[in-house]
């Protein structure tokens, strides 16, 4: 809806000061979008995806060459600027979308999973340009399945289910609002829903358990000698102790309590 591409079916929605439902053509104008999808242009080579882009803005013919230039530059894409976008990995033509999405400077920019299918090394160059733009102060609205992307790129974040803002707050709001200090997970072979019903009943602060892949998570309030309690839990049990991870809690943690589910559920 934001991006012109949903109309609403009820309510307003204006970007940088523009009603995008009654000015969708001037309101394309103000924003920039990168979506899921790979939607360079196959017919045009890497430099011409961006020049024409310009050109379609109604930036001069001048100004676009020089524009182009300085993203192939900037984006570490100059030496392909004459090559098919068919050349390119899927890393190299996530940096020409976002580097096509930012040329008329857009006020604001959306980013529709950015990073979905990339390995972990062009994930992490995309970061980088994502900071980049932020500090020079771009304005970016991201959607990410990620919890770490979201936790290491966003000033704030909005968890949303089917449709509805959950919460909205900093990432380290976020985790403040879960009300627990430390995220607990055994591993012990035999009945889990038993060990989590022990270890729930004999270790006191635990605010919520659940049966994970990894084993029994506990999110715990207070810390103090917990790793010892929680094996000393568990041997009173009747379990053998396997492995035992503590961590602070995260995004996906928030998400998991708001929801009640795994984020792809």
């Amino acid at each position: 809806m934001l991006t012109t591409r949903v109309i609403p079916t009820s309510g307003e929605v204006h970007v940088g000061g523009i009603d995008v439902v009654a000015h969708p053509a001037l309101a394309k104008q103000l924003i920039g979008v990168v979506s899921q999808q790979n939607t360079l242009d196959r017919q045009l080579t890497v430099w011409e995806n961006l020049y024409f882009h310009g050109r379609l803005f109604g930036i001069g013919a001048a100004a676009s060459r020089r524009r182009s230039d300085e993203l192939l530059e900037q984006f570490q894409l100059a030496k392909w600027a004459k090559a098919s976008v068919y050349a390119l990995s899927g890393g190299m033509a996530q940096r020409l979308m976002v580097a096509r999405s930012i040329f008329h400077r857009p006020a604001v920019l959306f980013m529709d999973e950015p990073t979905a299918g990339l390995d972990p090394q062009s994930r992490l160059a995309l970061w980088d340009i994502l900071r980049e733009l932020h500090g020079q102060g771009q304005t970016i609205l991201l959607t990410t399945h990620y919890m770490e992307e979201a936790d290491q790129l966003c000033e704030r974040v909005a968890i949303m289910d089917h449709g509805r803002i959950l919460a909205l707050d900093t990432p380290e709001g976020l985790k403040r609002s879960v009300g627990v200090d430390t995220i607990v997970t055994v591993k012990a072979a035999g009945d889990q829903a038993a060990l989590a019903a022990s270890l729930e009943a004999a270790l006191t602060g635990v605010t919520r358990t659940r049966v994970t892949e990894h084993g029994v998570e506990l999110h715990v309030q207070g810390n103090d000698r917990l790793l010892a309690r929680c094996v000393a839990a568990a041997e009173e049990g009747g379990y053998d102790v396997e492995d035992l991870s503590l961590a602070e809690p995260s995004l996906e943690t928030v998400f998991i309590n708001l929801t009640g589910k795994e984020l792809r559920d």
